[in-house]
């Protein structure tokens, strides 16, 4: 049992997608325990040696040196606080320092696929290279908010990649929810006023649109994603009300490149991490949160609609961190 489990009294749902990060972090873990589990045996306090093997094992998770050097800090000072330090006590302590390090970065508070009470249509402008799953993501957030009894429209603003549009398609057909597009090279500022415009006749609850994923010219991008909000606040004056950047978590350290790239290009609010079930490298979730301060809003653990979970910031140190399976 995990160390964070006392605080959750899961129903079956809830139960079914814990099931589901704790198989999609597995890889992960599995790689991050053998390095711990090394350096701990036969000692029976941290010492130098223990210390400089979690700090290797989580650079190799992807955790990324600057958030590895924090987390290695505060067991240091653990450490010279407490004078002896178990080695049995190490995985508990790295679950309280690690969830304090996400619990700073503002806005990790989410719970369930809603919208603000006053903010109606809410306007989410989904960033990301193309890849990533950008796509998918949107689609699986359609189904979700759709499930949560929500009415979604989906804008297909890539406009410059024939194949953008198509697979969105599929996905408003998959999902049977609405979509606003018009022929490849279309202004994508053009396709995101329309979209907005109908989301507004339809009195949808939810917009999500979709815009290019280009990083060759930071500069052309900022000006298509500026032009786009632009346009979007001649309909709804404080919209976008969110702008949601989709990472490959799988991509480890290019991630964090990519997502220092587009928060110089535009103003992300939010973030998802996908992938997460097929690489070793989920550490890149703490990375990106804690370099970035902005909050990791969804993680995706599988190739289910349901695997696109709102991350929880204790359940993912359970699932991270857990030497035990549940």
């Amino acid at each position: 049992m995990g160390f964070f489990d006392k605080l959750f009294k899961r129903n079956k749902q809830q139960e079914e997608q814990k099931e589901a990060l704790n198989e999609g972090l597995q890889k992960t873990k599995e790689n991050f325990f053998t390095k711990i589990s090394k350096a701990i045996a036969g000692k029976s306090t941290v010492d130098e040696e223990v210390l400089d093997t979690l700090e290797e094992a989580l650079i190799t998770a992807d955790v990324g040196l600057d958030t590895t050097v924090q987390i290695i800090n505060r067991i240091e000072e653990r450490v010279a606080r407490d004078k002896y330090l178990n080695t049995s006590e190490l995985n508990r302590i790295l679950q309280e320092e690690i969830a304090e390090m996400l619990t700073d970065a503002p806005g990790n508070e989410f719970e369930t696929f809603d919208i603000p009470a006053d903010k109606k249509p809410y306007v989410i402008l989904v960033v990301g290279v193309n890849g990533v799953g950008k796509t998918t993501t949107i689609g699986k957030l359609a189904h979700n908010f759709k499930k949560n009894g929500k009415s979604v429209l989906l804008g297909a603003a890539d406009t410059f990649r024939a194949a953008a549009v198509d697979q969105l398609t599929i996905w408003s057909e998959r999902v049977d929810v609405p979509i606003v597009k018009k022929e490849m090279g279309s202004d994508p500022s053009s396709v995101a006023y329309d979209t907005v415009a109908s989301g507004i006749a339809r009195n949808s609850d939810v917009i999500i649109i979709d815009t290019a994923g280009r990083l060759h010219n930071k500069l052309h991008l900022m000006d298509e994603l500026n032009k786009i909000k632009r346009v979007i606040a001649k309909k709804i004056p404080d919209a976008p009300h969110e702008v949601l950047l989709v990472l490959d978590g799988s991509t480890g350290q290019n991630a964090l490149e990519q997502a220092k790239q587009f928060t110089q290009a535009t103003d992300v609010s939010s973030l998802a991490i996908t992938k997460l079930d097929g690489t070793a490298k989920g550490g890149v979730v703490l990375a990106v949160a804690n370099q970035f301060r902005i909050p990791v809003k969804y993680i995706g653990v599988g190739e289910r609609m349901e695997d696109l979970q709102i991350f929880n910031k204790y359940e993912f140190v359970d699932s991270l961190f857990s030497l035990e399976d549940k």
